[in-house]
C-alpha cells in the first residue's frame, strides 16, 4: 500500500490515517460511557484526549503536506502527459504512478540498457 504513489499523496495518506485513528479512538471512548455507565467516564476521557492528539497530528501532517505542495516543481509526466508535482530528485506521477527523476544518473532507458547488454556479451 505504501510506496506506490507520489510523495505528496503519501503524506496526505498519513494525515488521513491519523484522522481516522483519532476519530475511532474518540468513538471507542464514547462507547465506554454507554456500556459501563459512570465507570466509563474515565475511560472516555482518556480516549478523547488521545483521539484529540491524533487529530492534531493529522492537522500538522496536512499542513506540512500543503507547505511541501506549494514548493514542489510542476512538471509534465512523460507517460500520461498530465501536470504533476515532484518533490526531490525522484518521485512518482500523482496520476499514473510512473517513476520520474530529474537526475540523469538515476534515469534508465530501456533502449540504452539493451545496447549495453548486447555490447557486453562475448562474441562467438
Amino acid at each position: 500500500m505504501f510506496g506506490k504513489s507520489s510523495k505528496i499523496n503519501e503524506f496526505r495518506l498519513w494525515g488521513l490515517m491519523f484522522t481516522l485513528f483519532g476519530m475511532g479512538l474518540m468513538i471507542l471512548g464514547t462507547a465506554g460511557i454507554v456500556f459501563w455507565g459512570q465507570a466509563g467516564k474515565v475511560f472516555a476521557a482518556i480516549f478523547m484526549v488521545i483521539g484529540m492528539i491524533a487529530m492534531l497530528a493529522s492537522v500538522g501532517v496536512y499542513f506540512w503536506a500543503g507547505m511541501l505542495s506549494t514548493s514542489a516543481r510542476i512538471i509534465p509526466c512523460p507517460e500520461c502527459g498530465r501536470q504533476t508535482k515532484m518533490l526531490g530528485k525522484t518521485d512518482r506521477c500523482m496520476y499514473c504512478k510512473t517513476k520520474m527523476t530529474l537526475d540523469p544518473k538515476q534515469a534508465t532507458d530501456l533502449d540504452e540498457t539493451e545496447e549495453i547488454e548486447e555490447s557486453t556479451q562475448p562474441q562467438v
